[in-house]
């Protein structure tokens, strides 16, 4: 397939005993309706038909033997490419379930990596079971910068929904370690790297960047910490020299109030829950997890394979219907530039 052919997205299958594939099958039944566009699944071609069939769903389900197929058999089934599969069982678990959505994601990830998929969107994954089948990665973020050739560094998480978009700087460790962590040099970076990828992918010509403090009423002058006076502020000042639209350092109590959040684009966090919870608490079921700073496309619904759910009906689509709409969006932006 020639580079200027369109490409369809791929989807890894995620868990196959988490709500991952119910969601996918939700999302290709909800296709004309959302007007998504075409996309395909690594594997689990059973896992998916049972799952449809627990859900009440009418998915078609047909094997193709490459991406550019996805097309032409979109409109009437969702396309499976590869044979790799395992049992359906929602809620449990187990080591076979983990091996699928190990070979999925390398799989789906090598393919968006070859420019046969114009993007990734990847299903939910539990890493705890994940690393008992070689998964040697905190998250699927470190993951797909490893199959890029790039540093961990440089690819940064960013969650986003209809009314907020968040990132944190540290991510996976202790609030303990987080000070220890955070540098000038780090919120430099990744800030950079998300003004780039919000003018670029998401067509944003001038990037508002808050900056948010790590202590308490932003460390009150020194009273309650130094972060903000040593660490935070010269990374702001240097980002504002640099012709960066960042200000801060906001204190994380005002940061996310109706009125302070008209004044940014994107809310810089110091750790995991100083981002994640505004933002699953104001887009819960329509926010998404999308990677920066990569030369792929990523997104994934912003949230866990919620086994205690599983195969029960409950789960909303609409965070992985806007995992995939917005991983078309930033595909074709991207697209458009070269």
């Amino acid at each position: 397939m020639s580079q200027t052919s369109p490409r369809p997205l791929v989807l890894s299958l995620g868990d196959p005993a988490g709500i991952g594939p119910e969601l996918i099958c939700e999302a290709w039944a909800q296709r004309e309706a959302e007007h998504l566009p075409p996309f395909f699944v690594i594997g689990g071609a059973e896992v998916l038909a049972q799952a449809a069939r627990k859900r009440g769903l009418n998915v078609p389900i047909v094997r193709i033997d490459s991406p550019a197929e996805a097309y032409d058999a979109f409109a009437g089934a969702l396309s499976v490419l590869g044979h790799a599969d395992a049992k359906y069982a929602p809620g449990n678990p187990d080591r076979a379930g983990a091996e699928l959505a190990l070979a999925s994601l390398e799989s789906a990830t090598g393919l968006a990596v070859l420019g046969e998929a114009s993007a990734i969107v990847t299903g939910p994954i539990a890493k705890g079971l994940l690393a008992t089948v070689g998964f040697e990665y905190p998250g699927q973020t470190e993951f797909l910068a490893n199959a890029c050739g790039e540093s961990g560094d440089q690819a940064v998480m960013m969650l986003a929904g209809p009314n907020l978009r968040t990132v944190p700087l540290t991510v996976h460790c202790a609030i303990a370690e987080v000070s220890d962590r955070l540098s000038t040099k780090l919120i430099g970076s990744r800030c950079a790297i998300v003004a780039s990828a919000l003018k670029h992918d998401f067509g944003i010509e001038n990037p508002r960047l808050a900056v948010a403090g790590l202590n308490p009423h932003a460390g009150e002058g020194g009273k309650f910490g130094d972060e903000e006076a040593k660490i935070i502020a010269p990374a702001i000042e240097a980002l504002q020299a640099a012709g960066i639209d960042a200000i801060g350092p906001v204190p994380g109590d005002a940061l996310f109030t109706p009125r302070y959040r008209e004044r940014f684009d994107v809310a810089i966090c110091m750790y995991h829950d100083q981002a994640l919870i505004p933002l699953k608490a104001l887009d819960f079921d329509a926010g998404v997890n999308v990677t920066l700073g990569l030369p792929i496309v990523r997104t994934s619904a912003d949230h866990g394979t919620a086994f205690d759910i599983a195969g029960k009906g409950m789960a909303d689509p609409g965070a992985t219907i806007a995992a995939i709409r917005m991983a078309s969006d930033m595909a074709a932006r991207r697209s458009a530039h070269d």
